[in-house]
């Protein structure tokens, strides 16, 4: 059985959902929860621009194309998602880090992205 992290954001609050259209999440359950399997640490929730799109598309990860074999269907600028720790911070330092929902943002992620670096882009109330 798979069991979660407990569900607090970066703020010290209990986590915030990040997006139910589209579903995101590690458990896709609309939140960045996390667990020991999540190998990608899918706690970082952002809203999602054009350039980190093809900036992530550039690295492999291509998250704008649809893939219905697998239900996807691909992500637009503005929509928010659960986005790796490694990859947000990977961004972060090539200057196309999208924005940061810390409400929505898992604590785990604090294990991999420096608090001020999701200070630095944060939407939300510090």
């Amino acid at each position: 059985m798979i069991e979660k992290d407990p569900s607090v954001n970066v703020l010290g609050d209990p986590l915030k959902p990040c997006s139910h259209d589209p579903l995101t999440g590690y458990f896709r359950d609309g939140a960045c929860n996390t667990c020991t399997q999540d190998s990608g640490s899918h706690t970082v929730c952002v809203v999602l621009t054009a350039e980190f799109l093809a900036f992530s598309k550039y690295v492999g990860n291509d998250l704008s194309t649809p893939r219905p074999e697998f239900g996807f269907e691909g992500l637009k600028p503005g929509n928010q998602w659960c986005l790796c720790a490694a990859r947000f911070l990977q961004a972060h330092d090539e200057g196309c880090a999208p924005k940061v929902r810390l409400a929505s943002t898992h604590k785990s992620a604090l294990d991999i992205v420096p608090h001020a670096v999701l200070l630095h882009h944060a939407l939300d109330a510090q």
